[in-house]
Formats: structure tokens, C-alpha cells, sequence
């Protein structure tokens, strides 16, 4: 009975293992609801042009190829984002709760970290043409931590729609009350007030 009760133990675990990506689809690709004609159009996406020749952004930038950006995606548990690294710019602390995200500096270097559920940081300085991955909902960054050039780097996600959970706006920018955080963070409302200021996008 005991040896019963372990197998059926394994075979959900076995399942929910299974089901932690992205759906399997059924036929070889799912066509958008307002497409009406299919053609290799479909199977494109151009918005990584910005990138060739232009000037860097003044402030950390993403450009997104995911199911929203790339409607062709659904279904096929991949995704791309280029990161651009202003110098001195950061990509703050993030999780992804859906995919692994692969990351490939194209152009300059980058300073990652990332932290397991240990709280253990894992940090690394990345040149032109290095890889890092950052396991599937862990916690990690980015920083270009050169003063003068910057960076570019594209990560590539085990999922068509990978989400990002931002650290400081989750924390400071959803309206959790301010007593809450300041007894979590172990400081005082007007702290709290100030970080919350300073995270709110100048117009």
C-alpha cells in the first residue's frame, strides 16, 4: 500500500514536471484570430531593425520579441528581448516567472547577478561574446558598469510569454502601504515615501 501511495506521489510529480512550460500545441503553428491568410509574413518580425546603426538609447532599454510583440510565437516556447545598456545603466533586480533566460553580450560588457532561493549571489563580468544563464524565476540584474560604452545584449527565453516581475516596482510602486514596508524593511514611513518618490517616471 505504502509502495502505491509512493508511485502515485511520483507520477504527479512526473505530470506537474510535464506541465511547467508552455503548453504543447496540436498542429504546427497557431494562426492569430484577425489573421485571414497565412504567408511568411507571419513567420517575421522586423522590430530588431531599430537596433542596426542607431544611437544608444539615454537610459536602459528592452525591444521585445514575445507572443505580444511576435503574434507567430504563440505556441513555440521561445522568445527574444535586446537589452540596451546605456553606460552606467542597470536592468534592477527581475525574476521570470515562466522561462530560463539565456543571455548573449553582443557589444561590451556586463556585470550579472543572480540569487537562489538560498539567498547565495551568483555574480560574473561578462565580455563581447559570453553567455550567462539565469535559471527560471531566480532573482538577477544587469549593469554596464563602464562609464563611456555601451552595451547590447540579447537573451532568449524558454517561453513565448516569459513575464518579468519587477523587484522595486513590485515592492514600491503597487500601493502596498507604507507602515507594511517600513516594518519590513526595518526603516520609517518617510523612507519608504522617498524610494517610492524616486521611482516615479519623470514625464
Amino acid at each position: 500500500m505504502l509502495n502505491r501511495f509512493f508511485l502515485l506521489v511520483a507520477c504527479f510529480a512526473v505530470i506537474e514536471i510535464i506541465m511547467a512550460g508552455d503548453p504543447d500545441i496540436l498542429t504546427d503553428f497557431i494562426v492569430p484570430s484577425n489573421v485571414t491568410s497565412v504567408n511568411s509574413s507571419l513567420f517575421t518580425f522586423t522590430g530588431f531593425r531599430a537596433l542596426l546603426g542607431g544611437e544608444s538609447p539615454p537610459a536602459f532599454k528592452v525591444l521585445k520579441a514575445s507572443m505580444a510583440e511576435f503574434p507567430a510565437l504563440n505556441g513555440q516556447s521561445v522568445s527574444y528581448a535586446a537589452l540596451q545598456f546605456p553606460a552606467g545603466a542597470t536592468n534592477p533586480p527581475h525574476t521570470h516567472p515562466r522561462a530560463s533566460e539565456l543571455l548573449f553580450v553582443v557589444d561590451g560588457t556586463l556585470e550579472v547577478g543572480l540569487i537562489d532561493t538560498s539567498n547565495k549571489l551568483y555574480t560574473q563580468t561578462l565580455q563581447t561574446g559570453d553567455l550567462f544563464v539565469f535559471p527560471k524565476g531566480l532573482v538577477h540584474f544587469q549593469f554596464n558598469a563602464d562609464a563611456k560604452k555601451s552595451a547590447l545584449a540579447i537573451s532568449a527565453f524558454g517561453s513565448s510569454s516569459a513575464g518579468t516581475v519587477s523587484i522595486p516596482s513590485t515592492v514600491f510602486a503597487t500601493g502596498i502601504d507604507d507602515n507594511i514596508l517600513a516594518l519590513s524593511f526595518k526603516t520609517d514611513v518617510a523612507t519608504i515615501q522617498k524610494i517610492k518618490a524616486g521611482l516615479v517616471p519623470k514625464p
